[in-house]
C-alpha cells in the first residue's frame, strides 16, 4: 500500500535531484558554464621567432584555425619552438613541447618533421608542407600515411623543371644556371635532381654550388662569377631561406635574372617565382589540427598535394634588368608586383 507523501516531503525530494543533476554536470549553482579545455598545439620552426620565414607560417596557420572556431586563450594555446636553423636544438625543442605535453605538434620542413617523428610515434605530427614525403620516409603513401604523421606535400621535386623553362622565356639568353643550395637537404637534392633534367632538355648548363652555413655563401658567389653565371635558380631549403637578403642582393648585383620557388622571394625583390600556394598550405594545415583534435587519426587523413599554384613577376625588377615578359609568359602570371 502506498503512503502519502506531504508538499514538504515532495519539494525536498525534487530539490535533491536537482542538486544530484548537477553535481552529475560537474556543476554546482552559481559556478556558470563548465570551463573549456584549451587544445595545446606545438609548432616546430626551423628559423627565428623574428624572421619573415616564421611569419609566413604563422599567420595563416592561425587565420585557418580561427576559420575553424579557434581563439587563442579560449580554447587554444599556441606552443611555439625556433631552432634558427641549429638542426641540434631540433630533438630538445620536440622534447619540450612533449612534456608540456601537446595535442599536436605542427612541424615546418623535412629537419623539423624528422626530429618529432624520431621523438614521438603517439603524438599525432601534421607536416606544414613537405616536398617528398614519401620518398624522405616519413609516410607510407600520400593515401595512407600509417603512424601518427599527416599534412601537406609541395610536390616540390616536381617543378624546378618548369621554372627553369620560365626563366628561359623570360629571358631567352641566359644559358650558365648558378644552382645555389644546401646539399645536405634531402628535399633541395631531389629538387636538384628534377632540375638537371629540366636544363639538360632546355640546352642550359647548371652551375651547382653546395652551401652549408652562412659563411658559404661569399665563396660560392664569387664562384659563380669566375664561372660567368649569366642566371639564378635558388632552391628553398631553410638555410637559403634564412639568407634569403643575400641571395637577392647577390641577383640584383650582379644583374642575374632568377626565378625562385615561393612568391616571399619575389615580394622581397626577386624577379619571379612559381610553385604552389604555400601561404594556402599552411593555412590547410590547421584541417589537420582541427580533424585530430576532434578525435581523428594521422594515419586516416591522407596527405593532400597542392591545390593552388601561384606564378608571380615582379615588373619593377625586370625593368631593372632590362627585360620585358613575353605575352606567353604574362599569359601564366597570377600575381604581379611591381615594387
Amino acid at each position: 500500500m502506498s503512503v502519502p507523501i506531504t508538499r514538504r516531503q515532495f519539494v525536498a525530494g525534487t530539490g535533491a535531484i536537482g542538486l544530484g543533476l548537477l553535481a552529475g554536470c560537474g556543476r554546482w549553482p552559481g559556478q556558470g558554464q563548465a570551463p573549456v579545455k584549451l587544445a595545446r598545439v606545438g609548432l616546430l620552426l626551423p628559423y627565428t621567432a623574428d624572421s619573415r620565414a616564421s611569419l609566413d607560417v604563422i599567420e595563416p596557420f592561425r587565420a585557418g584555425l580561427q576559420d575553424r572556431g579557434y581563439v587563442e586563450g579560449q580554447n587554444l594555446l599556441l606552443e611555439y619552438r625556433y631552432s634558427g636553423g641549429q638542426n641540434d636544438r631540433l630533438p630538445g625543442l620536440v622534447t619540450e613541447l612533449i612534456q608540456l605535453p601537446v595535442d599536436v605538434i605542427v612541424a615546418e620542413k623535412h629537419d623539423s618533421i624528422l626530429a618529432a617523428k624520431q621523438a614521438t610515434s603517439t603524438i599525432p605530427i601534421v607536416m606544414s608542407v613537405h616536398a617528398d614525403p614519401v620518398g624522405a620516409g616519413l609516410v607510407t603513401s600520400l593515401a595512407h600515411p600509417g603512424g601518427n604523421i599527416t599534412g601537406l606535400t609541395s610536390l616540390a621535386t616536381d617543378l624546378s623543371a618548369k621554372r627553369l623553362e620560365l626563366l628561359q622565356q623570360a629571358s631567352p639568353a641566359v644559358s650558365r644556371v648558378a644552382m645555389i643550395y644546401d646539399h645536405t637537404y634531402p628535399s633541395a637534392q631531389l629538387m636538384a635532381a628534377d632540375a638537371k633534367g629540366g636544363a639538360e632538355a632546355l640546352g642550359l648548363e647548371l652551375l651547382d654550388f653546395d652551401v652549408r652555413t652562412p659563411a658559404d655563401f661569399t665563396p660560392a658567389f664569387e664562384a659563380a662569377r669566375r664561372q660567368h653565371a649569366d642566371s639564378l635558380y635558388t632552391l628553398s631549403d631553410p638555410l637559403s631561406l634564412r639568407q634569403q637578403r643575400r641571395l637577392l642582393d647577390f641577383a640584383a648585383e650582379q644583374g642575374l635574372p632568377a626565378v625562385y620557388g615561393e612568391q616571399s622571394w619575389v615580394t622581397s625583390g626577386g624577379l619571379m617565382a612559381y610553385g604552389p600556394s604555400y601561404s594556402a598550405m599552411y593555412r590547410r594545415a590547421a584541417y589537420y589540427v582541427d580533424r585530430i583534435l576532434k578525435g581523428a587519426k594521422p594515419a586516416d587523413l591522407p596527405v593532400e598535394q597542392p591545390m593552388t599554384f601561384e606564378f608571380v613577376v615582379n615588373l619593377k625588377t625586370a625593368r631593372e634588368l632590362g627585360i620585358t615578359f613575353p605575352p606567353e609568359i604574362m599569359l601564366q602570371v597570377t600575381e604581379v608586383i611591381d615594387q
